[in-house]
């Protein structure tokens, strides 16, 4: 069992200036000096971010880059567990038809055998924003293609997670659909709270669903705020991924320091991280 300090990572990009006011982008100028930063504040973890931009430049998706991030890790004891695929929700195949969908789907492919290549086990599908399910048909189409890839991810040792909008019971039918082996739930605190949804509620639809969780604040109705600004409930949170066993990450996709102190920012949010799951115990 991995010790509390080593089950706290951070989304790519935190310890990187901002790319044009976007709280999180892949910080194409900065990617390298993130591995020694993190490894400063005590951080082993990190959740590497891909967009549909410049999609097969990032090195994620290059011979030379993945040699270069599987050599950072080593040198800098840091792990990448998972990925968030902001390119699924910036071009979603499952709204995409004929020509464009295959493309899409083809980029899909590509991208689990990249996260294969460099030891990424989870790969968050974003079904919020651009993302969002909108209909039964889009929904057929994604859980369909999905299913098809079971063979290929089960070989390559690929969970796909799925960050959702869905209201609680929505979401626990949508999960119920897809193998609990190879398809599970990203549970992101921060948009859980953004939604005003009851967190006691979401863990009585889908606990045993959740893989992966996003540590974030947010106000009701409104944008990501430093941990404890917002209205998260994080003691009942932390208390029920306590009660429901949870031995997964908890990636710190926080708010920006307005300071542009981003190391100091992401080490004082992991001390409030571990007061929480302290307290929960």
């Amino acid at each position: 069992m991995k010790s509390t300090s080593h089950r706290i990572g951070f989304m790519q990009g935190r310890l990187s200036p901002m790319v044009d006011g976007k709280i999180q982008a892949f910080p194409w100028h900065a990617w390298q000096q993130e591995f020694p930063a993190a490894n400063r504040i005590g951080l082993h973890l990190m959740e590497w971010t891909l967009d549909q931009d410049r999609l097969y430049e990032n090195p994620l998706m290059t011979i030379q880059g993945q040699a270069q991030i599987i050599a950072l890790c080593k040198q800098f004891d840091l792990t990448l567990p998972s990925l968030t695929g902001d390119c699924f929700m910036q071009a979603p195949f499952w709204k995409a038809e004929g020509e464009t969908r295959a493309a899409l789907e083809a980029d899909f492919i590509a991208i689990v055998r990249a996260c294969a290549a460099v030891g990424i086990g989870m790969v968050v599908v974003p079904l919020v924003d651009n993302g969002r399910i909108d209909s039964v048909e889009q929904e057929d189409i994604l859980v369909e293609y999905l299913t098809a890839q079971s063979g290929l991810l089960r070989g390559l040792g690929i969970r796909i997670v799925f960050e959702s909008d869905f209201e609680p019971p929505e979401l626990a039918r949508f999960i119920d659909r897809l193998d609990p082996a190879l398809f599970g739930i990203n549970y992101d605190i921060g948009n859980s709270a953004g939604c005003g949804f009851d967190p006691v509620e979401e863990f009585a639809a889908y606990a045993a669903r959740i893989v992966n969780v996003h540590v974030k604040d947010r106000v009701l109705g409104g944008t990501t705020v430093p941990l404890g600004t917002g209205n998260a409930d994080f003691p009942t949170v932390f208390s029920l991924l306590r009660k429901q066993g949870y031995q997964g990450n908890y990636i710190m996709q926080t708010a920006r320091a307005r300071d542009d102190d981003h190391a100091g920012a992401l080490k004082a949010y992991m001390q409030q991280i571990e007061s929480w799951i302290s307290k929960a115990a």
